[in-house]
């Protein structure tokens, strides 16, 4: 059913495999997995502009927030007049406040299809697998994988786990791993650290948003609401903030018990990314911000009248023996 998004990924995994072939054996482990922190970057590269648009719309959210609040104040009951003005705001501030739903929506078809892909290569058991002896699996492409690839990719380990291991993982599925004494021990030793790195990454890249927009209502930038809505905004963004902050991450550690060897490079590497990116951009839209206040300085400066500045009587000589 989702073909349509497992063989472009299969085909782009491919690609970067054979380019990093031509460096590293291709039958290493480094070289699947350096071939999928690729495949990450290729995703992550498409998503820069979307990712910074997504970071000023929310930037341009916050200092709406008292114009929103006004809004539902005024209309509070006439709902559909405060959606039309709610748009209306949208429009004469240029944010659209659906554009933050854009690279969420990429990545979750890329994460589950790169997740299915990589399972895909050991189809001997588990769930959802056709339940393949460990000869056919050997032996069957997987989407753009020769079986040649599938073999390679099956004898790859990564600290000598192979690279399709999870810590659920079904016992009958070591099976497909050859000339490798594998157990759940050493497979949990090897993933579990990876899990907890991809939980703090996902928190510290939260806690950064949070902390940007704690400093930014501290220093005035964003106004904090007040009136009748004040305290349901006020809770609405702390149940928000929490979430990012420690239910995501304890999300992440529960759910990675399914979660294999080169899905959580993919992860790390997404995180990785996420976090550089993220300050990156902050730091760039705190210098054009900068430079916008200094411009509005600069405009109030050049309007306000000279201190000691002989003011000229634009009035016409009649105008003025009339005035006196």
């Amino acid at each position: 059913m989702l073909n349509f998004i497992y063989w472009p990924i299969s085909w782009v995994l491919k690609f970067w495999h054979e380019v990093v072939g031509f460096v590293l054996p291709e039958d290493s482990g480094v070289s699947w997995l350096l071939a999928i922190v690729l495949l990450t970057f290729t995703v992550r590269i498409f998503l820069v502009r979307p990712m910074v648009k997504q970071m000023r719309t929310t930037r341009k959210m916050q200092e709406m927030q008292p114009q929103m609040q006004a809004i539902r104040e005024k209309y509070k009951n006439d709902q559909a007049k405060m959606a039309e003005e709610t748009q209306k705001l949208y429009k004469e501030m240029g944010t659209n406040p659906l554009a933050s739903c854009i690279v969420p929506l990429v990545q979750m078809p890329i994460f589950l299809g790169l997740f299915h892909v990589l399972r895909s290569f050991n189809r001997t058991a588990g769930p959802n697998q056709p339940g393949l002896s460990v000869e056919e699996n050997r032996e069957i492409a997987n989407y753009a994988f020769p079986p040649s690839d599938v073999q390679s990719f099956l004898d790859a380990d990564f600290f000598g786990v192979p690279l399709s291991a999870y810590m659920s993982m079904p016992e009958e599925a070591f099976a497909a791993f050859t000339g490798v004494e594998l157990t759940r021990a050493h497979i949990i030793a090897v993933c579990l650290p990876m899990v907890l790195v991809c939980a703090l990454f996902t928190h510290l890249n939260a806690r950064m948003s949070v902390n940007r927009q704690a400093e930014r209502r501290a220093s005035g930038k964003v106004a904090a609401p007040q009136g009748e809505a004040a305290a349901m905004m006020e809770a609405q963004m702390g149940m928000m903030n929490k979430m990012m902050l420690w239910f995501f991450p304890i999300m992440i550690i529960a759910s990675g018990v399914i979660w294999h060897v080169g899905l959580l490079t993919y992860m790390l590497a997404n995180n990785i990314w996420t976090f550089f990116q993220t300050r990156i951009v902050f730091d760039k839209m705190d210098k054009e911000e900068a430079v916008e206040e200094e411009q509005k300085r600069e405009a109030k400066r050049a309007s306000a009248p000279q201190v000691g500045a002989r003011t000229v009587d634009k009035r016409t000589k009649k105008q003025r023996k009339k005035g006196q």
